[in-house]
């Protein structure tokens, strides 16, 4: 890309940083608003009832869980394919207009609910917009601070703060209406379609403000990757045999991860057919694996000592990564499922009102405070933008009138019902509160070594399951509905957080020190697929909710979550003295 990451950027400035900060924070904000609107109501809308006063579409939780781990699984690999086509051939900003179209396309589908085929249809868009949208936006951001690294954690920061405010508008307000029978499924996922769609009217009507950045890719000295050590990053070029394996393997696992959910919900089935007592859907996945093992361990092997043993040290990073989101978004399945049918929701009297307090103040204090920053911006870049800033302005317009509408019902109504999806905001919450803490303490003597980060963050989320085996102890067998308190998903998505914050941000971080920046994209590439292998591990393992409640329990179900985190935890932590060899001195 074009270097124009130039001073001029910081003549103009909101907050002390540039104003096209801010248009990032926004459109990035709609965008997380309206993927973790879906997300919050996929689950309970394909669950519900067929009958009832708001009904859904009565499918098997494990048929539900198996759409949402392909789902998200998906979500984390097309923004390899995306971040590489915006690098060599339209450019980072045209990605993002065309990802957020497609997302907004997709968002409407899933709000046609006539046919299974819409739904299908809005997830496969959501899927493809996502990857042209998700790398591309941070690529924008990078290239604008790329001659001011001081500032880039504070931008990043910042940035961050935009992603988490979306996720909690989204799950708070698309929930809302989703599980209201005054609205209904179709307006919630309506509602994401239209922010989604705001967001890239802003971001297209603004997107001058970036300069040249963002344009057609070029060439030129200053944008060629960095080679790192010569001795390290000798070139270690992809052979025939090589390339197709990669094919194989990416074949075959797109293939497994589409017909997991398509041969539980209709009668197709890609792998119909067994190897003595093993399914097909298990060989083919299988047998994947162990290619992916021999061309890892086959690429590895070509580069020189120290950067093998730094490569080594990432997948041992990647590996723990696997089921840290295995376990973690079950926030968007099973623990979805735990709310709505094993939580008592409803509340009267003084719990009520207490409720009605807590919920105010946690919805009007950051929509305020975000809210000011867009006054911030638009009095700055009005002059210059003005259709971009009314455009904005619209969205927080709707927004204060959603918000209120929902207070003033829950402050009239006689007794409360909590909504399901409410309880997945307390992430978003807890992140904005407790971040700048955490990023203190990695910036203080106290920082401690990757692995013991990761430890705690392992253990902190088997904690938080150990708090829902708890509560659910008193579930009878096979139970469908149970009317558990509150308090112990409260603590559990504190726990979850506090879990993400020790190791989701790291990660990454790990990744940028470790190797060249010639092989950045690559290893991002293999922690993507990391993170997606979890999320589809997610679906799988959430699914069997039923199965495991019925022959055991559901603290049984939750109490597996609780004991693989926990001993992995303390596993990564025991390879301390290993992992500390094997990265030759990066902390």
């Amino acid at each position: 890309m074009s270097n124009s990451a130039n001073d001029n950027f910081f003549n103009s400035k909101v907050l002390g940083h540039p104003e096209g900060l801010f248009v990032l924070f926004f459109t990035e904000m709609w965008e997380r608003f309206s993927y973790y609107g879906m997300r919050a109501l996929l689950v309970l809308f394909l669950t519900s009832s067929i009958l009832g006063q708001n009904p859904g579409w009565g499918w098997e939780r494990e048929n539900a869980l198996a759409i949402y781990g392909s789902y998200t699984s998906l979500a984390y690999l097309t923004p390899i394919l995306g971040g590489y086509i915006a690098d060599r051939i339209i450019g980072y900003r045209w990605a993002v207009v065309v990802g957020a179209l497609l997302m907004t396309l997709g968002h409407l589908s899933m709000a046609i609910e006539v046919h299974q085929a819409f739904m299908y249809m809005g997830l496969a868009l959501l899927v493809l917009g996502n990857g042209f949208f998700k790398p591309n936006m941070t690529s924008i951001l990078s290239e604008m601070y790329k001659k001011h690294p001081e500032k880039k954690d504070g931008a990043y920061t910042i940035f961050y703060m935009g992603v988490n405010a979306g996720a909690f508008l989204g799950m708070l307000l698309c929930g809302y209406i989703g599980e209201n029978p005054n609205w209904g499924w179709s307006y919630g996922f309506g509602l994401a379609g239209i922010f989604m769609f705001i967001g890239m009217l802003q971001f297209y009507f603004t997107q001058n403000i970036f300069g040249t950045i963002g344009l057609k890719p070029v060439e030129d000295k200053e944008t060629r990757e960095d080679l790192g050590d010569p001795a390290e990053a000798q070139r270690n070029p992809f052979s025939t045999f090589d390339l197709v394996l990669i094919g194989i393997i990416s074949i075959t696992g797109l293939i497994w991860v589409i017909n997991d959910p398509l041969s539980k919900i209709t009668s197709v089935n890609f792998f119909n057919f067994t190897v003595g007592d093993i399914s097909g859907s298990n060989v083919a996945i299988s047998v994947a694996l162990i290619l992916f093992l021999i061309i890892l361990i086959k690429r590895i092997s070509q580069y020189t000592p120290v950067l093998r043993d730094k490569m080594i040290a990432v997948i041992i990073l990647a590996f723990i990564t696997i089921f840290f989101w295995a376990s973690f978004e079950q926030a968007g399945g099973s623990m979805t499922i735990f709310a709505k049918d094993y939580t008592a929701r409803v509340l009267e009297g003084n719990y009520k009102v207490i409720f009605n307090v807590v919920n105010t103040l946690i919805t009007i204090i950051p929509l305020a405070i975000i809210s000011y920053v867009l006054f911030k911006l638009f009095r700055n870049t009005f002059g210059r933008f003005a259709l971009g800033n009314i455009i904005l302005a619209s969205g927080f317009i709707v927004i204060w009138g959603i918000v209120i509408y929902m207070l003033s019902n829950q402050y009239n109504a006689v007794q409360a019902e909590v909504p399901a999806t409410w309880f997945g905001v307390l992430n978003s919450l807890f992140i904005i509160t407790f971040a700048p803490l955490i990023s203190k303490i990695w910036e203080s003597k106290f920082n401690p070594f990757a692995t013991i980060k990761y430890g705690l963050g392992m253990m902190l989320l088997g904690l938080g399951f150990a708090v829902l085996s708890y509560g659910a102890s008193d579930i009878p067998q096979g139970a469908k509905v149970a009317s558990v308190s509150m308090v112990w998903l409260v603590f559990a998505y504190f726990f979850h957080t506090m879990g993400e914050l020790f190791i989701s941000p790291v990660g990454l971080s790990y990744v940028s020190k470790l190797v060249p920046g010639r092989m950045i994209a690559i290893m991002f590439g293999i922690w993507y697929l990391a993170i997606a292998i979890g999320n589809k591990i997610a679906g799988t393992l959430g699914g069997m909710i039923d199965q495991i409640t019925a022959q055991y329990s559901m603290s049984t179900f939750f109490l597996i979550f609780t004991l693989i985190p926990i001993g992995l935890g303390l596993l990564i932590m025991l390879l301390t003295p290993l992992v500390k060899k094997l990265m030759h001195g990066v902390h």
